[in-house]
């Protein structure tokens, strides 16, 4: 069993930087993989990034390539979200996951684990 608590949402100017964390419960943290998925108002949730568990895969939607960057540390059982240049589309509630196995999946049925989530809103 897993149990995720996110942080560190907020308002941010347009352009902005945050940085999400995801904090886990469990002594197996390591072999999960973790995601980050949002979902803004009005719209279904979509996958953001995740990575695998020993941190050397990662994968990325297309609107956050080059902005966002996903990692974790296994020795404090967290993963980060470092969003960079923020946008007002990236306004939404952002999810942390998780999921047994190796793959770095993408979609969201794929993970049996879930924080509450953390609100992000950047205004232009």
């Amino acid at each position: 069993q897993v149990q995720l608590v996110e942080s560190g949402g907020g308002l941010v100017q347009a352009g902005g930087s945050l940085r999400l964390s995801c904090a886990a419960s469990g002594r197996t943290f390591s072999c999960y993989v973790m995601g980050w998925f949002r979902q803004a108002p009005g719209k279904e949730r979509e996958f953001v990034t995740a990575i695998n568990c020993s941190g050397s895969s990662t994968r990325y939607t297309d609107s956050v390539k080059g902005r966002f960057t996903i990692s974790r540390d296994n020795a404090k059982n967290t993963v980060y979200l470092q969003m960079n240049s923020l946008k007002p589309e990236d306004t939404a509630v952002y999810y942390c996951a998780a999921r047994s196995g190796v793959s770095v999946a993408t979609e969201d049925y794929a993970y049996g684990y879930w924080g509450q989530g953390t609100q992000v809103t950047v205004a232009s």
